[in-house]
C-alpha cells in the first residue's frame, strides 16, 4: 500500500469515527507541515496539541486557537472536554437526544396497554393517542424503534 492510499484509508477511517477534521487546511501550526506522523486531518490529534501548546508551551490561547483552525470558544470546550475526560472527551459526540426522551416509562405504558387491548394499532394512530393524551408530539417511527428496544433480549 503506498503512502497516499494509507493516507486515504486512514482519513475514510476518521470519517466513520467522525473525527475527520472538517477544517484541515485551517492548521497552521508548523508541527502540522509535512509531517508523517503529525495529521491536520485527524480532529482528535489537532485540538490535544492545541491544548498542549497552551498547556506546556504556555502559549496564548487566541495564538493557539488561531494556528490550530479553531476559535476561543471552541479551545475552551475542549479544555473542559479535556480536563473531565481525557481524551477520550476530545472525541466529538453526536447531537441531539441519545434515546426516545418523549416515550417516557410512563407513555410507554400506556402505549403497551393500548396495542394489548387493541393489537392492530399501527404507529401513526399511537402517535395520535399519545398527542391527545400526553400533549407530547412523537414521530411514528420513534413509537417502533421503541418497542423493538424493548423486544431486544438484555
Amino acid at each position: 500500500m503506498s503512502a497516499d492510499q494509507r493516507k486515504e484509508e486512514k482519513q475514510r477511517r476518521l470519517r466513520q469515527l467522525a473525527t475527520l477534521n472538517p477544517r484541515p487546511e485551517a492548521v497552521t501550526h508548523p508541527l502540522f507541515r509535512d509531517s508523517e506522523f503529525f495529521d491536520p486531518h485527524d480532529l482528535v490529534q489537532v485540538k490535544y496539541e492545541m491544548l498542549r501548546v497552551v498547556s506546556v508551551e504556555n502559549r496564548p490561547v487566541s495564538e493557539s486557537a488561531k494556528v490550530f483552525g479553531f476559535s476561543r470558544p471552541s479551545f475552551y470546550q475542549a479544555q473542559a472536554a479535556f480536563a473531565q475526560s481525557g481524551l477520550v472527551g476530545l472525541i466529538p459526540q453526536k447531537p441531539g437526544p441519545r434515546s426516545g426522551h418523549k416515550l417516557t416509562p410512563t407513555v410507554m405504558e400506556f402505549l403497551t396497554q393500548a396495542r394489548v387491548a387493541e393489537p392492530s394499532l399501527r404507529p401513526e394512530r399511537l402517535a395520535t393517542l399519545v398527542k391527545k393524551n400526553f400533549g407530547v408530539q412523537v414521530h411514528p417511527r420513534s413509537i417502533e424503534r421503541q418497542f423493538l428496544r424493548q423486544k431486544k433480549p438484555q
